[in-house]
């Protein structure tokens, strides 16, 4: 091969070269071949560039690589960028030279219809293609968009350990291990901690990965996923809903204005999430019974709500809806009770449009000590594992309050998708473990 003096560039800044050589490095997407030329589709994972090889414009030994290239074999092209609206992207490439890096042979995931079963065996190559890698880019600018937010907001990043003494979201979804002979578990929420936190720098929030060994193969559960969760001193039920629909907005807001591309190639309506501005509506929860009896939902009172009850109510509303003041039974043990009605909970709940149910969970804490120590013994909590928690509030308690966003609903909403597996790139979920 020729000495290569062209720079390699990305896909993505073609249209700084037009008229000039350049190199892309990247896999072979697709090819097609008519007559004498043959079009490579080529992907370098910042986007797609057609590659035209024309045999009359270069060497033997050009035309017959091209000719033989498989699907996701590794490449080297160098070509003049031409501009062309009808090319992938708006530009294509004119090439000179092609180098093989590797051939593959019999690539699994072909342009035929696979089986969701057989793609998530192979989720570690089913990631190249278009849709997966659309919703993981959106997914990056979402996660870079909860740290913007919050940078802004004057948050300090705490990091919360994964291994725990002890539960936070109930006994039951609890994954145990073993340390050192002591029993410990998988973290179901970073948020105890980020109390700790919150009484010494005011405002913090962790963002990691969480675990619920829940037995449920819902569209919307799995066993790892990733959560925000945000806490703050001196806050109200009031404080901590503005924060949350600011969160919600902002990341929104990015999506749309970074994501437009991806977001139709998901053929994403976008209209609704157009919509998505504070300040969100606010229901109660006896609010909330009444407008279900009224769609025909066979509920009472003090039930929790599940998902066909969350799809009900987020489809009368044209945003994200909060909905406050649950009954006490059936929140966590810390969730600070109504002062003029113990029976139900400072908490709140954002439901997210178009049937995708709760994106936020939160409320306000306990800050009473003997409220707080009765509240564990009444959930039959080991008391001594939560020493440390019962300190918050014997040195220096306030009012304070938070609430937790997991990743992979906010963005199966925000993509439109029908299942939170493709929304992590490596899903856990009741039956899978692989790769």
């Amino acid at each position: 091969m020729a000495e290569q003096t062209a720079p390699r560039v990305d896909v993505d800044d073609l249209g700084q070269y037009v008229g000039k050589p350049v190199q892309v490095w990247g896999w072979l997407f697709n090819s097609r071949s008519s007559g004498r030329i043959v079009f490579l589709l080529v992907r370098d994972g910042t986007g797609l560039v057609q590659a035209v090889v024309s045999q009359r414009d270069v060497e033997g030994r050009v035309w017959d690589q091209a000719r033989r290239l498989t699907q996701e074999s590794s490449l080297k092209v160098t070509g003049t960028v031409r501009a062309d609206e009808r090319a992938p992207g708006g530009f294509e490439l004119l090439v000179q030279d092609l180098e093989l890096v590797h051939l593959a042979v019999d690539y699994p995931i072909t342009p035929k219809e696979h089986g969701v079963d057989f793609l998530l065996d192979h989720r570690h190559l089913w990631l190249r293609s278009r849709r997966q890698h659309a919703i993981l880019r959106i997914r990056s600018t979402l996660v870079g968009a909860v740290r913007e937010f919050f940078d802004r907001e004057g948050f300090v990043l705490v990091d919360a350990p994964i291994l725990t003494p002890a539960a936070v979201e109930g006994t039951t979804t609890l994954f145990r291990t073993d340390y050192f002979g002591t029993p410990a578990y998988l973290s179901q929420s970073g948020q105890l901690y980020m109390e700790a936190a919150a009484m010494a720098f005011g405002r913090a929030y962790c963002f990691g990965p969480t675990f619920r060994a829940e037995h449920s193969k819902t569209r919307r559960h799995l066993m790892e996923f990733w959560m925000v969760e945000p806490e703050m001193a001196w806050a109200g039920l009031d404080d901590i809903c503005r924060l949350a629909e600011g969160l919600v907005s902002h990341v929104v807001g990015r999506v749309l204005e970074r994501h437009r591309p991806e977001l139709a190639l998901l053929e994403r309506d976008t209209a609704p999430l157009e919509r998505v501005r504070p300040p969100f509506p606010r229901v109660t929860y006896d609010e909330a019974i009444e407008i279900l009896r009224k769609n025909g939902a066979a509920v009472e009172w003090g039930a929790d709500f599940g998902g066909d009850e969350e799809t009900i109510l987020s489809n009368a509303f044209d945003r994200p809806v909060f909905v406050t003041h649950y009954p006490a039974h059936i929140k966590a043990f810390y969730m600070k009770p109504a002062p003029d009605r113990p029976e139900v909970v400072l908490g709140a709940d954002l439901l997210a449009p178009e049937g995708y149910g709760e994106i936020i969970g939160g409320g306000q804490r306990i800050d009473d000590l003997e409220l707080l120590m009765r509240r564990i013994e009444e959930h039959h909590l080991p008391k001594e594992a939560y020493e440390w928690y019962l300190d918050l509030r014997r040195y220096g308690s306030v009012p304070h309050g938070g609430f937790g966003m997991g990743i992979e609903r906010v963005l199966a909403w925000i993509c439109g998708l029908p299942h939170v597996r493709e929304t992590i790139p490596f899903p856990r979920t009741l039956y899978r473990l692989y790769p």
